[in-house]
């Protein structure tokens, strides 16, 4: 089936400087959208892309709501789903009173299966059609999270986490049982569907020498895969982590000599970072994943995003939920946390920079710009559609919004999983299914 898709339309070409860098993205007030077979075929005017379409073509007319690529969440963790809001005053005291126990349950695949659905239904709900996801140590939660992956025809991304030490007995694999576990997901999921697998050592606090030698091992024997770990998020982490491998420079090393920090290197939170370790992670292209609800849920810092972005030595940036470090699955509130943020370290992120660090900026994070995070023909059709008025006091606000900044100011600031009016997978409508 071909679907053209009507609507005021939003897409990036590369990061606003500022908002009055209209060359950094395409807006169309009326614009087109043909998709056929789950891809992006034309993009444009409406009256261009209508005169191109087939006749018979389905139209869906979401005027007068914005269409953008759909949201992207660089690190979140799929067993915590029951872990979200839970009090405690750090992040060690959180893990070990309420993560690690949770995470223990994920042993038994009728309970992953059952969170996994709840966990896709909130991406969905959200806006979100693309997740970098831990799963929990048993190679149960990488088959349910997968599996569930698959039926939605979602491309996502996961990895079973290893883990040998300072944890429950219940969530403890090995060396050999982390390699071993981690290469049979590999050959189930990846490349299955719109699936990838990331090789995913929990954090250096929770892997002994010889795992982290394992995990260097499989990095070498699929370097095309992503690695996803932690990195600096509190400065009791920090100073366990760097007593356990007192012949490191400092954290960022440690993940250095086991040949885990690459362009495919994901790390979670590195808010606490020297000007060294800022240098190593750009020399190597690897990307800091900021997660600004967790960072303020847990106490554990504010994350210098505009700072390592002006470095002479940049580094690249995602931005992530957290969950359930984080307290919120939507994409918008996690940057209305991020412009706050921002707002604390004296600096300015404006609506802009956040629309397209949702979008075609973690797309470019994952090396996935070709496939997912924007509108331009030849991508999947990974979209969604929102609406500034979703809420009356949304709407109110609305009589007063004069330009299109301002509108995504809004969103970001008000707006939740209401102002998500549809989600669209690979072309197909998948929100209204959820009502």
């Amino acid at each position: 089936m071909t679907t053209l898709l009507r609507g005021r339309l939003l897409s990036f070409k590369r990061l606003p400087q500022s908002l009055d860098d209209t060359d950094s993205y395409a807006y169309e007030s009326d614009g087109g959208l043909l998709i056929e077979s789950g891809m992006i075929v034309a993009t444009g005017p409406y009256a261009d892309i209508k005169a191109q379409a087939p006749e018979g073509v389905v139209e869906i007319d979401h005027r007068p709501h914005l269409i953008l690529p759909g949201f992207i969440d660089m690190h979140l963790h799929f067993p915590q789903m029951q872990v979200i809001a839970s009090y405690a005053a750090n992040l060690l005291e959180w893990l070990n009173t309420y993560t690690f126990p949770e995470e223990c349950r994920f042993v038994e695949s009728a309970h992953a299966e059952r969170i996994a659905k709840h966990f896709y239904d909130e991406m969905i709900r959200h806006g979100t059609t693309t997740a970098v996801a831990y799963c929990s140590v048993h190679k149960t939660s990488a088959d349910a999270y997968f599996a569930e992956a698959m039926r939605r025809n979602m491309r996502m991304v996961g990895g079973k986490v290893m883990m040998d030490r300072h944890a429950p007995q219940g969530l403890l694999d090995t060396p050999e049982m982390g390699y071993d576990e981690t290469r049979q997901v590999i050959s189930d999921w990846h490349g299955k569907g719109r699936n990838h697998v990331a090789i995913t050592p929990r954090f250096a606090i929770t892997s002994t020498p010889a795992q982290m030698e394992a995990t260097a091992t499989l990095a070498r024997e699929f370097p095309d895969l992503h690695i996803q770990t932690h990195l600096s998020e509190n400065h009791d982490e920090i100073t366990f982590t760097c007593e356990l491998y007192p012949e490191a420079i400092d954290y960022t090393d440690i993940y250095a000599r086991y040949g885990l920090l690459g362009p495919k290197s994901l790390f979670g939170h590195a808010i606490h970072l020297s000007e060294r370790e800022a240098d190593a992670m750009s020399e190597a292209g690897a990307v800091a994943v900021h997660c600004p609800t967790s960072n303020l849920f847990l106490g554990s810092g504010l994350f210098p995003l505009k700072a390592l972005a002006r470095r002479e030595k940049p580094v690249r940036i995602g931005v992530a939920t957290d969950i359930g470090g984080g307290s919120s699955y939507s994409m918008l509130r996690t940057m209305d946390e991020a412009y706050k943020i921002q707002q604390l370290l004296g600096e300015r992120l404006n609506p802009l920079e956040s629309y397209y660090y949702m979008t075609r900026g973690n797309a470019e994070s994952l090396s996935l710009v070709d496939k997912i995070g924007t509108l331009d023909a030849g991508t999947e059709a990974d979209l969604i559609v929102l609406n500034a008025a979703a809420t009356p006091a949304m709407a109110l606000k609305m009589e007063v919004t004069k330009s299109l900044t301002e509108e995504l100011f809004l969103l970001q600031t008000m707006g939740d999983d209401r102002a998500v009016v549809e989600t669209y997978v690979a072309g197909k409508p998948m929100k209204s299914i959820l009502q």
